[in-house]
């Protein structure tokens, strides 16, 4: 839809009035005598509903409009402005009529036409819509466009691929009427059709990349790797500084085990500045899980880690993390862990594994401090109070940390498991402070919990 232009045309007094109606209400004219009264007071009418429509006050540029009607009823503006207004009001039925009225009386108006199409879309009345549109699209192609979505929205697949390729073939394929093409393609499962549609593109014009990388989409999308494989490596031929191709290729790469030239693809994609960081982020994924099973290319995962650079975020390297982690590495996964928290410092779940490996790793007094810290922003987090009272344990400050796992136990909410790792260190505090009843009570409360589970 083409907005509100004629506002501005009829700012300038080129829209007020349709040249053959003009004769009928001359503005410029002198009143003399009744005739001139009339056109006077139609003039005052016409502005008074002008300006308390702008005013929001439609009521009264209603009244002013109804009274201009009973003055000339010929004056197609007038219902234009009428249906405007009671649109404005909610007043659908009136809308309607009025709207439809000003295009009976000029049929080839395309800000009326524009209006009642407007209308009809805002109602979801999309048969009207359509016929409406219909009339507009021989004063602009972009009607038609809206035309094709129409027919996407009605189920009208066949007019909406139709549409679409006579748009294509006139204007080049954009973006939203690609879009609509594949809404068509999904609903029908024609993918088939959407495979011939893209192949057509690559064979005319073969300099463009993104044909070539819808058509890699597709292959994909449908199992179909080896077209796949085959088109990344015709685009690579084309287009051999193509990043974007590296996307694709370094995955073909890595699942026929061709791991130098996955390693380099990948390394094209990381250093890329054409690539955004969360496709980058997805390729370093791959190849840490890539890494888990082929352990001698490690220092291939860190050389592409660090080629991140700036564009490290705390997703990346939590998938590092974990990579040392699963390889018993947990030094090297803290490291990780700490810089992924460092860039997110409000993300529990890492905060969490930082300080269950600061445990794991006998750092305790880190645990301490650190898990002291994050009490006071997670106060009701029942593992923090556990982590806190095994560093203080570790730490042989057992009445601080029998104090710490009391409170702790009321937070815990659902999970025997926790429940009893709190009972054995309750356990393990009071039996270092000599109270063994309690020491009993708690540890057999742990072992309780631990066989019942």
């Amino acid at each position: 839809m083409k907005g509100n232009i004629y506002i501005i045309l009829f700012l300038l007094g080129g829209f007020l009035f349709p040249t053959h109606h003009y004769a009928q209400v001359d503005f410029n004219k002198k009143p003399d005598d009744d005739l001139g009264n009339v056109e006077d007071k139609f003039q005052e009418l016409f502005f008074e509903a002008l300006k308390q429509k702008g005013i929001e006050n439609y009521d009264r540029s209603i009244e002013a409009l109804l009274k201009c009607v009973e003055l000339d009823k010929n004056v197609p503006i007038l219902y234009f402005e009428l249906g405007k207004n009671y649109n404005k009001l909610k007043n659908f039925g009136a809308a309607e009529e009025a709207l439809k009225k000003a295009v009976i009386k000029e049929p080839d108006n395309e800000w009326f036409l524009d209006e009642l199409y407007a209308f009809y879309a805002q109602q979801n009345d999309y048969d009207k819509a359509i016929k409406t549109v219909k009339q507009l699209v021989k004063y602009h192609p972009d009607y038609k466009e809206d035309l094709a979505a129409l027919y996407v929205r009605t189920k009208k697949y066949k007019d909406a691929l139709e549409l679409l390729d006579e748009l294509d073939a006139e204007f080049g394929v954009s973006m939203e009427r690609d879009r609509m093409r594949n809404q068509v393609y999904e609903a029908t499962g024609r993918k088939k059709d959407q495979i011939k549609n893209l192949e057509a593109r690559v064979e005319n014009n073969p300099d463009k990349e993104s044909n070539y990388l819808n058509l890699i989409f597709r292959y994909s999308e449908n199992n179909d790797k080896e077209k796949a494989f085959e088109t990344a490596k015709e685009l690579l031929k084309v287009n051999p500084n193509s990043h974007l191709v590296h996307l694709a290729l370094y995955k073909f790469y890595l699942d026929d085990v061709d791991t130098q030239k996955a390693i380099a693809s990948m390394k094209i994609v990381i250093k890329s500045t054409q690539i955004k960081p969360e496709a980058k982020l997805k390729v370093l994924s791959d190849f840490v899980k890539f890494v888990g099973n082929h352990p001698e290319y490690e220092a291939d995962l860190v050389e592409a880690t660090l080629l991140m650079g700036d564009l490290n975020n705390a997703k990346t390297l939590v998938e590092v993390a974990q990579y040392y982690i699963q390889n018993n590495n947990k030094e090297k996964g803290l490291e990780y862990y700490e810089q992924a928290l460092e860039l997110d410092t409000d993300n529990f779940d890492i905060l969490r594994n930082v300080l269950l490996l600061y445990v794991d790793l006998k750092k305790d007094t880190l645990a301490e401090a650190k898990s002291s810290k994050a009490l006071e922003k997670y106060p009701s987090q029942p593992i923090l109070y556990l982590i806190n009272g095994v560093s203080l344990n570790n730490l042989l400050k057992h009445k601080k940390a029998i104090e710490v796992l009391e409170i702790g136990l009321d937070y815990i909410i659902d999970s025997p498991k926790m429940e009893a790792d709190f009972y054995n260190q309750l356990g393990k505090a009071y039996g270092l402070l000599n109270n063994e009843a309690k020491a009993k009570f708690y540890n057999d409360k742990a072992k309780q919990l631990e066989s019942s589970n």
